[in-house]
């Protein structure tokens, strides 16, 4: 069993602490916003210029004026603020973010990541994640375990132009929970139906045990049957 897409947002979102100012990236991260608990506040940042981003509209209802940073339509929550782009990285830069949450073409054991390819590939620029890797405290990535042909993308080095060094916090992935910490990565979670060994053998990188290592707690409607070979 797999974690779908909106299953590792809704796992992300679970994480997400009172009062937290969060910035969302393209792609999976932009899911998490659909997902929060709504017996915290947690403001939503988006670096077009929005603080207070809700969920996705439903289909229709959607507003040709407010649009995410992954151009995508979003909603704005009660009493969002709205900004220019300036403002918007000012507020990034002096560090009044205190997650970014990211996605990520490989992550190395020491907490480098990268997110961006050269020119002409799938993913063209490297963006605002720079600017987030640097100006949250913490950085979590999104991702798939493997890439599309089954190789890890949690590796021992990065091999893809670094967007940030030694930035990464946690990994969440379709099959397991990591933390980054000095002495190493640390498998938290895993999907049920897979133990450590089996994890082990879809990561580069050494992964340490944690001793409450523990199943992922998610919906059973965000669990998908689909397995790589």
């Amino acid at each position: 069993m797999m974690l779908t897409r909106e299953g590792i947002a809704y796992r992300i979102a679970r994480d997400l602490p009172e009062g937290g100012y969060v910035n969302l990236g393209v792609g999976i991260p932009l899911l998490v916003a659909n997902f929060l608990d709504p017996a915290k506040e947690i403001f939503i940042h988006s670096e077009n210029g929005i603080l207070g981003v809700g969920p996705t509209p439903a289909r229709g209802e959607e507003d040709l004026d407010i649009v995410s940073a992954g151009a995508g339509f979003c909603t704005l929550a009660l009493g969002a603020s709205l900004f220019d782009h300036t403002l918007s990285f000012t507020m990034i830069r002096g560090g009044h973010l205190t997650h970014a949450i990211l996605g990520a073409i490989e992550v190395a054991a020491s907490g480098d990541f990268a997110n961006w390819r050269v020119p002409g590939q799938a993913v063209p620029a490297v963006g605002g994640a720079m600017d987030l890797a640097v100006g949250a405290p913490n950085v979590y990535v999104a991702m798939s375990h493997l890439t599309n042909k089954g190789k890890p993308k949690i590796v021992k080095s990065c091999s893809a132009p670094l967007t940030a060094r030694a930035c990464v916090r946690r990994i969440y992935t379709d099959l397991a929970i990591i933390d980054v910490e000095a002495g190493g990565l640390v498998l938290r979670e895993l999907m049920p139906g897979h133990d450590p060994a089996g994890i082990q053998a879809k990561t580069e990188a050494e992964l340490k045990v944690a001793a409450d290592c523990r199943e992922i707690d998610v919906p059973e409607t965000f669990n998908g049957a689909r397995l790589r070979q």
